[in-house]
């Protein structure tokens, strides 16, 4: 059993960037610049949102935070994304999910000019992802990707199932995996909450990838000898028993299944970090077309 190392691959592309921000720098153009939108003081939103800020200093990117209060109208908001979409200096921005429930998210996220929406949410990079097109990927399925290339995963002609059918997740997975390309070619089942009797076809799978966010979901007995695992899954679990009252855990049995996995993600450490690192990449992707634009 071999870890897919999320951590090192994202620092490994992290240090490629920076390298490139070196370089316009160097000739003295403008470098990247991602803003993020925050809406509230959601625990997990304000750890990743600081996360993405810390990351830019560190590969020289400029980065903007926009915080603004639980109680802001969408009408508020709508304004804020507007006027994102008319800063120039903005290369690609992201409007951190979940919103306060009185906003509805589907109007926010198709007020996002595709052209700035490194997230890949709107449903122009979606469609233009689905025909091959280039685009903004979602980052954690692009992150998923990368580790799969990166790590030389034999995916050719494999039978890939994937649990969950998220916009987020599931659905671009099961697209990206079935194009043809490197980590690609596969035959691909995307299996959700109606499907009968899922481990009858995680049995059969090459490569599982668990978005379900539901804790230990894949079992030992639901996967075969040499299969690779990818845990999308993050869950904070209550344990009392221990100093900070919880823990983080995955979709994945991780104990049970590593000793099965040819390779396995860990959680944390596995897909976390690549969905930072392609974050950044699509940044940089829209800041090299805007470029070539002006």
């Amino acid at each position: 059993m071999k870890i897919l190392d999320g951590k090192k691959i994202s620092n490994q592309i992290k240090e490629e960037i920076a390298v490139e921000v070196t370089a316009m720098k160097e000739r003295g153009e403008k470098v990247p610049h991602l803003a993020a939108v925050l809406v509230g003081n959601d625990g997990a939103s304000l750890t990743y949102v600081g996360s993405k800020v810390r990351s830019c200093k560190r590969i020289g990117f400029e980065s903007t935070l926009i915080h603004l209060p639980e109680e802001t109208t969408q009408e508020a908001l709508l304004q804020q994304v507007h006027d994102l979409n008319a800063d120039n200096d903005i290369d690609g921005y992201i409007v951190q999910l979940p919103l306060p429930k009185h906003i509805d998210e589907q109007k926010v996220l198709m007020a996002v000019d595709p052209d700035k929406d490194v997230d890949g949410f709107h449903p122009v990079n979606f469609g233009k992802m689905a025909l091959d097109m280039e685009s903004f990927i979602s980052a954690t399925p692009s992150g998923i990707m990368e580790l799969l290339k990166r790590y030389n995963i034999d995916t050719e002609g494999k039978h890939a199932v994937v649990i969950g059918r998220s916009h987020i997740v599931g659905r671009p997975m099961s697209i990206l995996m079935s194009q043809k390309g490197k980590a690609a070619n596969c035959t691909v089942t995307l299996t959700h909450s109606r499907t009968k009797d899922i481990a009858a076809l995680t049995l059969q799978a090459d490569i599982v990838v668990s978005a379900l966010g539901v804790p230990h979901f894949l079992k030992a007995d639901m996967v075969k000898e040499g299969a690779v695992i990818i845990d999308v899954g993050i869950t904070r679990v209550t344990d009392e028993t221990i100093e900070k009252g919880y823990y983080i855990t995955g979709d994945v049995d991780f104990e049970n299944v590593s000793k099965k996995a040819s390779y396995i993600t860990p959680v944390p450490g596995g897909v976390g970090p690549m969905t930072i690192a392609m974050l950044l990449k699509n940044t940089l992707l829209a800041r090299e077309r805007h470029r070539n634009r002006s």
